[in-house]
Parts: C-alpha cells; structure tokens; sequence
C-alpha cells in the first residue's frame, strides 16, 4: 500500500461491506471508524472523508474515534450501543491505519514541533513510558521467560501459515489490486521454511539492553482497514437480512498507565462475572498480540484453554495496524465461528494509557 492513501483502504471497507450485505447505503444512519494517528492523511475525520471518498450518501454522518489500539473495537462497540440504545436501526463500525505512511516515529516528530501530548503535570503523577517497555515490564512482573515470548511468537506464524494455506481469510479479506498485481494474503506472514524458534531466540532486545522483547514477538507494522455492518434485529427482518452474530455484552477498563498492556486481564474478567460465565464457556477468543508478553500474562490469569485462542494466528504474524486492528479481530472471530460451527466468542485488546476493551 505504498502508493495508497490510507482513506482509499477504508472507503473500499466500506463499499464491500455494504455491497456484500446487499442493501442500499442510505440505510446506514451513522458511522464510526477507529484511527489512532489523527494527522496528515489520518486527520480531518478519516471516517467521514473515506466515505465520501467511497461515493456513499452525503447524508450519512461519520466519526473517527481513538481509543488507542482499541479503537476499531470501540467503534464496532459504540454502534452497536447507539443501536441498542434505540438511536439508530443500522451503523458501520470500523477503523483503519496506514503506518507505513503514518508511522510512530511521525508522531513524536509533531510533538517535538507542536509540544509533547504527555503535559508535566501529568509525568510528575505517572513515569509514562514507551508501550515496549511496558511489554518488558509485564514479562518481569509476570516472570516470563524470553524462550516462552518466542513459543508465541512462533504459534502465532504457525497458525497464520496453516490458515492461509487452508483459505480460511479467504471470505474476510478483499482482494486490492495494485499496480497490476490482486493481493489477497498477509506479507507478514513467515512460513516454516523462514521462521524458526533458533531464528527468533537470535533476535536482539528492541527496547533495552538486557531485554526479552524483540521485533520476532512483538507485532508488526501494518496497513489496513476493516469494516463491519451492525443493524438491529427489527431492521434486519424489515430487510429480509438473516444476522450473522450478536454482540452480546461490550466493556472497556482502565488500569495502571504505566504498565499500560494489562487491560485484557480485568475486561475478560469483567465479561465473564458480567455475564455469570467461566473462560471455558467462550468458544474461541482473540486476544490481540501487540506483544507476546501481554497474551502470556493474559494466560497466566486467566487460564484460557489455547487451543481456543487466536487459533489463526494473532497480530505478531498478522500485523497491527492500530485503529482497524479491533475490527479486524472481530471480523475474524465472526468467519471463524461460523467455519467451526462455534457460538460464543471474545475480543479483548490492550490499549496504549492504561487501557483496555472487551
């Protein structure tokens, strides 16, 4: 997507979104798209130019909403709450991030220019530090060895090898054509013949010296946009839709902002108590993997039987492109679900402050 504007990856979500539920796009009453790099060709409500930039109805209103790397989660989640609420019958909620055109390193640019977004008021209260760190410090506190980082940054290239080989993406990813060429699989993706547990242990540190996270357990950055198409039952019927899921509870927390990556830890737990459920009674989860350390620690708490997480791979193999990231694992529970003939998922990610979704 070098040549791609990031707005053009997420107005072709949304045309083929609608396109593939069959209905007329004045139906949809408001959308809401998650961006985490609001700036450059990421500012000026990217929600709402993408869907002009689509041909959509100029009536549609759209937001662009940032709840760090959960933001697409959230946008999902906030139409589905404005749905429940009675306000609207039908949303799209998604999200996109070109990093490769937005990049961190573009962010702490603008700050040093325009001042930072970190005021001292607020470093005197909190020794913010970069999200790598923060994986260090999960791993420490957690006791994570650096050999089980790696065991997961392998699992999750091996799954995401052996679900492209067995067209398992096919239904959620749309083809882009670029230059001549359709690309319809993940470049991130190392198969057995390129990734190793001896090539990742030979990785070095990427945040300190004596450090266990590397860029082999650490996901990778991306570009990409998803959407999703929520309606409420009643207008379902009304259009002779048959509903493929229902989102049945949503949560986000808060934690410490320090460490930062723990929020997928209280938001399972409060889904689960919320909802008088145990972990074994959830189907499949996706857990986001900004950094192995954080789904290691996850599993330390929870306990999850693995073989029902990220079960075709995670962001350490599929990338993370921030603000589409939520969208996109929920995209990928609903196709797995239906392949595995499975009912109940969860979607739980880290978010960058000391956040968390559920």
């Amino acid at each position: 997507y070098k040549d791609v504007h990031p707005s053009a990856l997420l107005a072709k979500s949304y045309s083929e979104v609608i396109d593939r539920a069959g209905i007329d796009a004045s139906e949809v009453e408001d959308v809401v798209a998650g961006c985490v790099q609001q700036f450059g060709e990421q500012g000026i409500n990217i929600a709402r130019n993408a869907w002009l930039e689509a041909g959509l109805p100029i009536e549609t209103p759209a937001t662009t909403v940032d709840r760090q790397c959960g933001s697409g989660q959230q946008a999902v989640n906030f139409g589905a709450a404005m749905i429940a609420s009675g306000v609207h019958d039908v949303m799209i909620g998604g999200g996109v991030e070109h990093m490769g055109h937005i990049s961190f390193a573009d962010s702490f640019s603008v700050m040093e220019e325009h001042g930072m977004a970190f005021s001292p008021e607020l470093m005197k209260l909190y020794n913010l530090v970069p999200q790598g760190i923060s994986a260090e410090m999960i791993a420490d506190k957690w006791e994570i060895p650096r050999s089980e980082l790696d065991e997961l940054a392998l699992r999750s290239h091996q799954k995401a090898h052996e679900a492209t080989e067995e067209g398992r993406f096919e239904r959620e990813i749309i083809p882009w054509r670029n230059n001549g060429d359709t690309y319809v699989t993940d470049q991130g993706i190392r198969p057995p013949d390129e990734g190793s547990a001896e090539k990742l242990a030979s990785l070095k540190p990427a945040f300190k010296q004596d450090g266990k996270v590397t860029a082999g357990n650490s996901s990778q950055v991306s570009d990409g946009a998803a959407a999703l198409l929520l309606m409420s039952a009643e207008k379902a019927k009304e259009l002779g839709l048959t509903p493929r899921a229902r989102i049945v509870d949503q949560t986000t927390v808060g934690v410490d902002p320090v460490m930062m990556l723990t929020g997928p830890i209280p938001a399972t737990r409060k889904i689960l108590e919320r909802n008088g459920m145990k972990m074994d009674d959830i189907d499949l989860v996706e857990i986001n993997e900004a950094f192995a350390s954080v789904v290691a620690a996850w599993r330390r708490e929870l306990d999850p039987d693995m073989d029902r997480v990220n079960v075709n791979g995670g962001a350490i193999a599929l990338g993370h492109p921030l603000g589409s990231t939520g969208a996109r694992l929920l995209t990928t529970l609903l196709h797995e679900l239906e392949r595995s003939d499975k009912e109940t998922g969860l979607v739980t990610m880290c978010c960058g402050g000391g956040l968390g979704t559920g």
